[in-house]
C-alpha cells in the first residue's frame, strides 16, 4: 500500500453558538447528506480486519445517521449591526439580505451564491464568515489553504493510501450538526498542492448545486449532498485563481475602511472587550478621543490585539483610561489601500 504524503494544513469544524437571534429563532428542517444503505453496503464488502479506519468511518457514520439539520432565519434577520460593525461588506451584505428574503415565509431552502471575498490582509474577511455562520444560525467549516500541501483536503484520499482520510466537506457533513454549513475557504489564491493533487479540483463540481448533490468523497466513496453547503472563499489576488472557479462565485472587492468607518470599528471593539470582561467595567465607557484616533490607523484585524495590549498595560500602571503610551508601536500605518493594480 503506497503511503500518502503528508498533509499540513489548519482546519477547524466550528459549531457556532446558538445564541439569541436578531429577528427570530432559527428554524430548521431535516435533509439526508447520505445514504445508510450504501453505508451498510460498503461495510459488508469491507475485508475482515483490513481498512480499519475505513470501517471506523462507516460505523460512525451508521451511528450518527444520515438527517442533519437544515436551517434558516424564520425571518428576514435584523443586520444592521452587521452593516455598523462591517462598514466595508456592504455589497456581500447586501446580497446576503436579497437571498434571505427569497426564502422567508416559504417551504424553500436558504441558498446563497458561493462568494468571494478579495481585498488586502487584515481587512475582516474571515471575521465576515464568522458573523454569516451566527446570523444563519449554522456551523461553520474552516481549512487554510495558506498552509496547505495536500491537495487531496477537500475531497480526500483514496483508502488505498496508507495514513489516508477523508477530506474536510466530508468530515463538516458528516461530523456536524448541520446539512448547510458554512465552508471557509481561506486565502484561496495561495492553494498550493501535490503534483498529482489539485488542490482546488473539488471545488469545480462543489460550487455548482446540481453536481455537489452527488459529492463522492475519494476516501469513503460514499456520495454526500453538499448541495446546500455555504460557500465564503477569501483572497488577496484574484490573478492566481482559476478561471473555472471565478465563473462560479460572486466576487466582492473588499477595501480598508475609511477613516470615519475605522473609529466605529474601533469603537465597537472597545466597547465589546469591555462589556465581555468582568475586567473590563474597571475601564472607562469609551476610550480617548486621541487613542480612538491611532486605533484607526490600524487594519481591523489589528485593532483587537492592539486593545488588549492597551487594557493591559493601563491596568499595570493602575489606571482606568487608556493612554497613547499603553498602544503597541505600530508595526506600519494604515493608508488608503486601492485595489489590486
Amino acid at each position: 500500500m503506497p503511503d500518502l504524503p503528508p498533509e499540513s494544513t489548519s482546519t477547524e469544524l466550528v459549531p457556532v453558538a446558538r445564541a439569541p437571534h436578531r429577528g427570530g429563532i432559527p428554524i430548521a428542517s431535516m435533509r439526508r447528506v447520505y445514504r445508510c444503505e450504501e453505508v451498510e453496503r460498503r461495510l459488508t464488502k469491507l475485508p475482515p480486519k483490513e481498512h480499519e479506519s475505513l470501517r471506523s468511518t462507516y460505523e460512525r457514520m451508521l451511528e450518527k445517521g444520515a438527517e442533519r439539520f437544515q436551517v434558516k432565519p424564520s425571518g428576514l434577520p435584523a443586520m444592521d449591526h452587521l452593516y455598523e460593525e462591517l462598514p466595508n461588506f456592504h455589497d456581500a451584505l447586501d446580497d446576503i439580505r436579497r437571498q434571505l428574503a427569497l426564502c422567508q415565509d416559504s417551504r424553500d431552502a436558504l441558498e446563497i451564491t458561493p462568494m468571494l471575498l478579495l481585498g488586502p490582509p487584515g481587512v475582516g474577511k474571515t471575521h465576515f464568515a464568522r458573523e454569516v455562520a451566527q446570523l444563519l444560525g449554522t456551523g461553520m467549516g474552516f481549512v487554510s489553504m495558506s498552509s496547505l500541501t495536500a491537495g487531496w483536503v477537500l475531497s480526500g484520499a483514496s483508502s488505498q493510501w496508507k495514513g489516508a482520510r477523508p477530506g474536510k466537506v466530508f468530515e463538516t457533513l458528516v461530523d456536524g450538526q448541520y446539512a448547510n454549513p458554512v465552508m471557509v475557504i481561506d486565502e484561496i489564491d495561495k492553494a498550493r498542492g501535490e503534483h498529482a493533487y489539485d488542490p482546488l479540483g473539488a471545488l469545480y463540481s462543489l460550487l455548482e448545486h446540481d453536481t455537489a448533490q452527488c459529492f463522492v468523497d475519494e476516501f469513503a466513496e460514499v456520495a454526500v449532498d453538499a448541495s446546500q453547503v455555504i460557500w465564503v472563499a477569501t483572497a488577496n489576488d484574484e490573478r492566481a485563481i482559476p478561471e473555472p472557479i471565478l465563473n462560479r462565485v460572486n466576487v466582492y472587492e473588499v477595501q480598508m475602511p475609511d477613516r470615519d468607518a475605522a473609529r466605529v470599528i474601533a469603537l465597537r471593539l472597545y466597547a465589546g472587550i469591555r462589556g465581555h470582561h468582568h475586567w473590563g467595567q474597571r475601564f472607562e465607557p469609551e476610550p480617548g478621543e486621541a487613542v480612538l484616533e491611532r486605533l484607526a490607523e490600524l487594519a481591523p484585524r489589528e485593532m483587537r490585539r492592539a486593545w488588549m495590549t492597551a487594557f493591559g498595560n493601563a491596568r499595570l500602571d493602575g489606571r482606568d483610561r487608556i493612554e497613547l503610551k499603553d498602544l503597541p508601536e505600530a508595526h506600519g500605518k494604515r493608508s488608503p489601500i486601492g485595489f489590486m493594480q
